[in-house]
């Protein structure tokens, strides 16, 4: 509660005029930021930030994995040895998770001097509900999170028929959103931190349309509890199981991420880095009353 707190108040000034470029920034709201992804480094996604960022004035250096690693969550393997290069100037691909790209970002590419932000998206889905839990896009963030930076993680929706071309219409208009909202805490930071110690932003932005119409404003959210994928399985009689996927948004309740994506907005939710729910309250006491140990 505290998060959604303190983020409400942290956005409240937030005017953002969706339609547009993004402002340019100057002087001392430049930011230096490692940008991340799980579709891989030459995503459309990831290049759409970049280039959105860098419109905008900020210093970006992509840090990224080599090849496709969604879902992948937070893992970080921690193998003795790691594969990456410089495989354009500034653009760092990583045979690794995002996590592990942001672990070498920060130790290796960022060691004379950490970066101000951590940006990771965006990605080619969304990461709203539990589909956030798994995600490879809130992993990069998370990891920025567990070492002290702030940082954002940055989705757009797919289109309920499965076609990808309105995600790929929908991208430059994530891309315009995350700048302008980069800017406004950029501007902030003025009079203060980037974002309050150990907050990251989960930002969702919808298809509206045929994905080239921009979303109808923004929403302060919380994650939505729906589980909105739901896989079958059939053997095929030698040990292996093909799987099928139904999408099924459910009833989102109103507040939810999922629930603002649906209305055309696009959903900013609140997200820390140590699953902590909390001891206070009803749930948790009444589950251990007369527990003794």
């Amino acid at each position: 509660m505290r998060a959604r707190t303190v983020a409400a108040a942290l956005l409240a000034a937030l005017a953002v005029a969706l339609p547009g470029a993004a402002p340019a920034v100057a002087g001392p709201v430049k930011l230096r930021i490692l940008l991340t992804n799980d579709d891989g480094y030459t995503a459309p996604g990831i290049r759409a930030v970049a280039a959105a960022l860098t419109a905008a004035g900020h210093d970006v250096t992509i840090v990224a994995p080599a090849v496709n690693n969604s879902g992948v969550g937070t893992k970080q393997g921690y193998e003795p040895t790691l594969r990456a290069r410089e495989a354009e100037p500034k653009i760092w691909a990583v045979e690794g998770t995002p996590g592990e790209s942001v672990l070498f970002g920060l130790h290796h590419v960022f060691a004379a001097a950490q970066p101000d932000l951590v940006v990771s998206g965006t990605n080619f889905g969304p990461n709203v509900a539990a589909v956030a839990n798994h995600s490879g896009t809130v992993g990069g963030a998370i990891t920025a999170l567990d070492y002290g930076l702030p940082a954002l993680a940055v989705s757009t929706d797919l289109d309920l028929s499965g076609k990808p071309e309105p995600t790929l219409r929908a991208i430059p208009l994530t891309a315009q959103f995350t700048a302008r909202l980069v800017g406004h805490l950029a501007a902030r930071s003025r009079h203060g931190e980037l974002l309050p110690a150990g907050l990251g932003l989960n930002v969702n932005y919808p298809i509206v349309g045929d994905g080239s119409r921009p979303a109808t404003g923004f929403r302060l959210t919380e994650q939505s509890h729906e589980p909105v994928f739901h896989p079958s399985y059939t053997p095929d009689g030698a040990g292996r199981w093909t799987m099928t996927t139904a999408i099924d948004v459910g009833n989102p309740e109103p507040g939810t991420d999922l629930h603002a994506l649906l209305a055309d907005r696009v959903s900013i939710t609140p997200i820390n880095a140590d699953w902590n729910a909390g001891h206070r309250g009803r749930g948790p006491g009444a589950a251990l009353a007369g527990f003794r140990g």
